[in-house]
């Protein structure tokens, strides 16, 4: 496809997950609490997207992973948490 055809299919889908995270990003700053992790990890992603490398989705999904390797004893939730507790962004 040609990068007018890309554009045509797909921006406003783009548009509207941008949109998306702005608005989640606003109640975050209007909510009160403690930092994480996951803000943190979400903000590394964003910047991965500010780059003119190609790999820029392999860089947001690193940044979204938890890549250790060995388990933790027990689970704290039903779910997982989209973003690695211990890392230092």
């Amino acid at each position: 496809m040609t990068r007018q055809q890309v554009l045509d299919l797909y921006f406003m889908e783009a548009r509207s997950k941008v949109l998306d995270v702005a608005a989640f990003l606003d109640r975050v700053d209007r909510a009160e609490g403690e930092p994480d992790f996951r803000l943190d990890a979400l903000k590394e992603a964003m910047r991965a997207l500010d780059s003119t490398v190609a790999d820029r989705a392999e860089k947001v999904l690193l940044a979204l992973s938890d890549l250790t390797l060995d388990p933790i004893p027990a689970a704290t939730t039903k779910a997982a948490c989209g973003a690695n507790p211990g890392r230092q962004a």
